[in-house]
């Protein structure tokens, strides 16, 4: 059985206390936002290598980001579970703080091919 790259986040992101990881933005969600918490997305999936008419290789670039009201200094270790999935780090910036919510943010880049 395959398992798909949102598969593949979900479990990396699934052994981290007490995020709570979310496939979609969760302001859409009808539930209150806790006060740390993760969301990701693909942000592009591209062929990298083919062979026989086919393709046999794809890289997926994964952004995590990591919310927090309390600010960025204690955050889940989001480096150590997405690194035991193997995924490789990218880039990492920081997210203006939401005025709502009073969430900071920090955006974390991976990659798997």
């Amino acid at each position: 059985m395959t398992t798909t790259i949102f598969e593949r986040v979900k479990t990396a992101l699934s052994t981290l206390s007490p995020a709570v990881a979310y496939s979609l933005a969760p302001y859409k969600s009808n539930t209150t936002l806790p006060d740390t918490f993760i969301t990701y997305q693909l942000i592009i999936s591209l062929p990298e290598q083919n062979a026989d008419d086919g393709e046999t290789e794809r890289s997926h670039l994964i952004q995590v980001s990591i919310f927090s009201r309390t600010g960025l200094v204690s955050l889940p270790n989001v480096d150590a579970a997405m690194l035991a999935a193997e995924f490789e780090k990218g880039r990492e910036r920081q997210l203006p703080q939401d005025p709502q919510t009073g969430h900071y943010g920090l955006a974390k880049e991976y990659i798997f091919v």
